[in-house]
């Protein structure tokens, strides 16, 4: 069953389900809207950015990049969760490359991976809202609750520092910096060899003038 506002907001006071901070205004009717939090990283810049401090952080053309959510969500043994980018993000082209399950027994915050699939920089504010939660009450409890690797997590750990950091080869960013570069290059060459033509035709049909005024000219002497 998934829940209504009014049940989430239930499930919150019940300590069943766990958002700090809790905030009524990001509660949907279905659904609970998280927001963007302290760090993120993306493969073009490859280090960590302080969104808090700078306001936002920028997935370049091609980007891929992980940010932390702001929330802490913990779950207790009877519910699990389904996340999905905002559609305002979704229609500037970005995509969330996370799995969307979040198990019974789960607490920490989400690491949300996005990757830009358009031509244009898609800056992401601090504390906007970045993806959408929907709970479920399942029939019974899990016997087994989550203590996977990311339990308690908080912020971007080793793994995900040292991918973005440490990546080799040419990101997909990158490649479209290059490949713009390449474009751009052909066009000013195809200029060059358009233009380079057209001097060797003014000059292809200047021989034949060349030579007629030549030859008038010898005529002109030897007639003399």
């Amino acid at each position: 069953m998934i829940l209504s506002d009014r049940r989430i907001e239930e499930a919150v006071e019940n300590g069943r389900i766990v958002i700090e901070p809790f905030e009524r205004k990001q509660v949907q009717p279905a659904s609970y809207d998280l927001r963007v939090g302290n760090q993120g990283a993306t493969t073009s810049s490859k280090r960590v950015v302080d969104v808090r401090s700078a306001g936002f952080v920028i997935l370049e053309p091609g980007d891929f990049g992980v940010i932390t959510v702001h929330e802490k969500i913990g779950l207790d043994t009877q519910h699990a969760a389904r996340f999905g980018l905002r559609s305002k993000y979704a229609r500037k082209g970005l995509i969330a490359t996370t799995g969307p399950q979040i198990d019974p027994g789960f607490r920490g915050r989400l690491i949300i991976g996005l990757t830009n699939l358009t031509p244009r920089p898609v800056p992401v504010p601090y504390l906007d809202d970045i993806v959408s939660v929907e709970f479920h009450r399942l029939e019974e409890p899990v016997e087994t609750p989550y203590s996977g690797p990311y339990q308690d997590r908080m912020e971007l750990g080793a793994e995900e520092i040292e991918f973005i950091a440490e990546s080799e080869g040419m990101a997909l960013s990158e490649m479209i910096h290059t490949l713009r570069s390449l474009s751009e290059n052909v066009g000013i060459l195809t200029k060059d060899v358009s233009l380079l033509t057209g001097e060797v035709r003014s000059i292809k049909w200047s021989i034949p003038v060349i030579l007629a005024i030549g030859l008038a000219v010898i005529g002109y002497v030897a007639s003399k």
